[in-house]
């Protein structure tokens, strides 16, 4: 979850919706494509995860608009195992490919236990937890990466980066529950937020190296299985690759069937225990009041906002205005 904005308008979620929705059919998708689009977008400004929310509908439509990203993809299965199956992308952002492969994830977990979605020739596919948290609706464990074409390679840089601020690719852990809050790690991979760059920052290199080595690790791992895995690099991907140029990026998700290998109510109780001893028995960081695992302030932003509306902040506004006056399509508030 990101900071909650200082300064903010109410945005009702249906108007939002449908303001993306019209957003994304103006510039030439489907109306399934755009509402797929929409609902994932608008569930991340539900649960306080401002930067991959609706945000990004001006930067994304200006994609489609100007021929690097695909608005009319023809999304394909280029082959499947009775566990996996890889999806062309066919140059389109990653979200409807990633559903379509979480959806693929899923039934293949539920016959043999275990299922992977892996996707190439894609662009943004947004947050994570979007294919992570479908798993988890379904009765299983989901866990999702992306991951980028060159990743690793910075000999483009004037000079050598600090390695450890190496890449920050999406990663997302789901794992369900009964009673309380699941546990949804949804993050990137690099232990600084983007912004935290300089020398107060540059001073924990040293003062906490363990915490980059990790980092750097997760950013690694999160790319190869992100992306080397779903073959993006193969020289039958260069024409998809060079018609749309947005389309260099990989996805995969991974589904755990959880009724496969035990009772499901003996494990939703085990996450429930734990969420509920660690609420009890342990301090909350500082700046915050209660000690919460990944997943349960997101749950209670979700609620508050689809109760009073979803507090939209200054940089959000700003993206909107600019993608309402350009598609003439109507602000989602007064």
């Amino acid at each position: 979850m990101n900071r909650p904005p200082e300064s903010f308008v109410f945005v009702q979620e249906d108007r939002l919706l449908a303001f993306t929705i019209a957003c994304f059919e103006k510039v030439g998708l489907t109306t399934d494509h755009a509402t797929l689009i929409s609902r994932l977008l608008v569930n991340s400004d539900l649960r306080g995860v401002r930067s991959h929310g609706t945000r990004t509908v001006n930067g994304y439509c200006g994609s489609f608009e100007d021929g690097s990203t695909n608005p009319l993809p023809d999304v394909q299965v280029v082959n499947q195992t009775p566990t996996s199956a890889v999806l062309d992308g066919d140059g389109t952002l990653g979200y409807l490919p990633m559903v379509r492969a979480t959806e693929q994830a899923i039934a293949k977990a539920k016959e043999v236990g275990i299922g992977m979605g892996l996707v190439r020739n894609i662009g943004h596919y947004g947050s994570a937890g979007h294919y992570s948290r479908i798993c988890m609706e379904a009765g299983c464990i989901g866990f999702s990466v992306q991951g980028y074409q060159g990743q690793g390679n910075a000999g483009g840089s004037d000079s050598k980066p600090q390695l450890g601020y190496f890449g920050n690719p999406p990663i997302s852990f789901a794992i369900p529950s009964e009673n309380e809050p699941p546990v949804v790690l949804d993050a990137a991979t690099c232990i600084m937020a983007d912004y935290q760059r300089g020398e107060e920052f540059d001073a924990l290199l040293s003062k906490i190296p363990a915490a980059f080595f990790k980092s750097i690790g997760y950013t690694a791992v999160a790319s190869l299985l992100g992306g080397g895995l779903t073959g993006f690099m193969l020289p039958e991907n260069e024409e998809v690759q060079s018609r749309w140029s947005s389309a260099r990026l990989g996805g995969m998700v991974l589904a755990i069937h959880i009724g496969s290998v035990m009772p499901e109510a003996a494990f939703y109780s085990e996450t429930d225990r734990m969420v509920r001893d660690v609420r009890e028995t342990y301090r909350p960081m500082p700046g915050t009041d209660r000690a919460m695992l990944p997943g349960g302030v997101e749950e209670e932003r979700m609620r508050e906002h689809r109760h009073n509306g979803i507090q939209y902040g200054e940089m959000e506004q700003e993206s909107a205005l600019s993608a309402s006056q350009r598609l003439s399509v109507p602000l989602p508030w007064d």
